[in-house]
């Protein structure tokens, strides 16, 4: 089905439950409804926009001041230099929040059986739940802004529990990313405790009659660097590994294989070596009285039997022992589903790539036409870069004109190569530097070797050179980088969201049997270089038939993509807008045009200058 016609092109504007996505197909709702549309989300829907409407009736004195912070004032942020810029909450972060507080507040849906009432395709049922503690799964395309949700979310938990007097809330939160890559990321917003004091998630004091920043006391926590742990006011931001159950290690950079190191939380993993460290955080959040659980990337808790959620339910289970129970559990994912593609049945908000595409809040993605695969063949060859040539000059085409537009505004495209095998990444990366002499000395390879080292080359890397490895690939976008492409096997399902990839070469196949892997695999360049505007950008995808076949799977949700002419000789298209002021234009006068912008104060301020001059008697 495509979009409703009145389907708004801002994402601040309300999203109406009766304009929403959903699939067109009536043979295919019939069989699959619970494969495309999450079975809990249209009557929660329907239910919070009555509710919002209704003034957020039957929420408490809290909640309601939050939300009324949050989506019902102007707010400024404070930009890199100084400047006030607008903010607001995109409205699909909104509905997220809400969902949660409408349920676990107004509603009280605090287990399966609860959440069963808000079943509208009449196939699920309580056995497929696995959980019996409050669990909110929220679907949110890569790139909507998952990471301020949870901001949003831990921030009402705290206050909650703080000014509520029977808030069965937390104030100790455990923040819990799948990989290195997925915590780097995390610990750049939460680092400082900076995203909640630059967005607008903390109310001045004296909004509502409460002290919000003075009481918003909390402590962070990241990895092993535990500090003095109190006995409420915690945040514990951990990669996976960190909290497994007590028989599995922790991995370690003298692992035979760090794969698990960087990526992969499936499964009782990992097996290696253990950490140094003397500090049991898994022990140490087993013991704390109050408890809620927030997990990024969550569409790997697909499996009671693995470690993730194992873990979970073991702590959970320590607290049962101490007539406690785990507050909340939020996971927050673009692809909640498992491995048979079914959507986790715990899902109570959806916001698809499809409706993120056409808000503009992520980039749009392009293939070429049929006129320009038809000229990608597959060389017979041995050698990798022989075979598929073809695919990687297209690649180099498009990234070249991608680079060239967007120095214009001073931005730095990045090219992304995803290869089939670690033993090809060196090949590559050798020859986009010989045939490319833009890229000569900029192109970064990530691959494992035979024994699973994570490198740049397939010589040894000491833990140093590794985490400079790890901090060049998370930092290409900025110009200070030497690097403009990378060419990676591993870096893939989540966790690497730079943003400035225009050009992605698939040269891999897939076969898994979820479809966590289209979208995810798009991700890798879907998130926007422009924030704050609502200009079109575009994300070139190309690649081997396999490959493109895979990427197109994706329709089955709604995505439409654009087909366009590629290569060499194809002129005057430009996927982006570039506004920019025309120079060659001899009737104009460039130095008229330059109109100074004032710096405008602070919008509040406090002058102390007078003091002495009051009278206090």
């Amino acid at each position: 089905m495509a979009l409703h016609p009145q389907f708004p092109t801002s994402p601040y504007e309300p999203l109406v439950p009766s304009q929403r996505w959903f699939p067109a197909d009536e043979t295919l709702r019939s069989t699959t409804y619970d494969k495309l549309l999450p079975p809990l989300v249209a009557k929660i829907r329907e239910g919070i926009w009555a509710w919002r409407q209704a003034g957020y009736a039957g929420a408490s004195a809290t909640s309601i001041s939050l939300l009324r912070w949050w989506f019902e004032r102007d707010h400024l942020i404070e930009e890199g230099d100084g400047s006030l810029s607008p903010f607001r909450y995109y409205f699909a972060q909104r509905e997220a929040v809400e969902s949660v507080i409408w349920l676990y507040d107004v509603r009280r849906a605090r287990d399966k059986f609860d959440l069963l009432r808000f079943d509208a395709s009449g196939a699920v049922s309580s056995g497929m739940f696995d959980e019996d503690w409050p669990r909110y799964v929220l679907k949110m395309a890569t790139g909507a802004g998952k990471t301020k949700v949870l901001s949003l979310l831990l921030a009402w938990s705290f206050f909650h529990k703080l000014y509520e007097t029977d808030s069965t809330l937390s104030r100790n939160f455990l923040v819990i990313a799948p990989n290195i890559i997925v915590l780097d990321r995390l610990r750049a917003d939460f680092d400082g405790l900076r995203i909640f004091f630059n967005d607008p998630v903390l109310p001045s004091n004296g909004h509502n009659g409460r002290n919000w920043r003075d009481d918003f006391q909390l402590t962070l926590h990241i990895q092993d660097d535990v500090r003095t742990v109190r006995e409420t006011g915690n945040i514990f931001l951990t990669n996976i590994h960190r909290v497994f159950l007590g028989d599995v290690s922790d991995p370690s950079f003298e692992d035979d294989d760090l794969r698990d190191y960087f990526l992969d939380p499936f499964g009782p993993k990992p097996v290696g070596g253990t950490t140094d460290s003397r500090t049991d955080l898994g022990e140490i959040v087993r013991e704390v009285d109050e408890l809620a659980v927030f997990n990024d990337e969550a569409h790997h808790i697909h499996d009671p039997r693995m470690a993730w959620f194992k873990s979970i339910q073991e702590i959970h289970h320590k607290m049962l022992q101490k007539d406690r129970r785990l507050a909340l559990q939020v996971d927050v994912t673009a692809t909640p589903r498992h491995d048979n593609g079914a959507i986790f049945v715990q899902t109570v908000s959806d916001y698809p790539l499809v409706e993120a595409i056409h808000q503009n809040v992520v980039k749009h993605p392009v293939l070429p036409d049929a006129a320009s695969r038809a000229k990608l063949q597959e060389a017979t060859s041995a050698l990798f870069t022989e075979k598929y040539a073809d695919y990687l000059q297209l690649g180099i085409e498009e990234w070249r004109k991608s680079y060239a537009e967007h120095a214009q505004l001073g931005k730095k495209a990045v090219l992304f190569v995803m290869v089939d095998d670690t033993r090809n990444c060196d090949d590559v990366g050798a020859y986009l530097e010989k045939i490319c002499p833009e890229l000569q000395g900029a192109v970064l390879v990530i691959h494992t070797k035979n024994n699973g080292e994570i490198s740049e080359a397939s010589s040894g890397k000491s833990k140093e050179e590794l985490e400079r490895l790890r901090k060049q690939s998370n930092t290409i976008d900025s110009l200070a980088s030497p690097y403009k492409a990378i060419v990676s096997v591993l870096v893939l399902k989540e966790g690497w969201d730079v943003r400035n990839v225009t050009t992605i070469v698939g040269l891999r196949a897939y076969r898994a049997p979820s479809n966590i892997l289209p979208e995810q695999t798009l991700g890798r360049g879907l998130r926007r270089m422009y924030f704050g505007t609502n200009a079109r950008e575009t994300v070139s995808v190309m690649g081997t038939p396999a490959f493109m076949d895979f990427v197109e799977s994706i329709q089955s949700e709604g995505v439409t993509f654009e087909r366009v002419a590629m290569g060499a000789g194809v002129a005057g298209r430009k996927d982006s807008l570039v506004v920019e002021v025309d120079v060659e234009n001899p009737d104009k006068d460039i130095d008229a045009l330059d109109i100074p912008i004032p710096r405008l104060t602070r919008r509040f301020h406090r002058d102390f200058k007078n003091l002495d001059s009051l009278d206090l008697t």
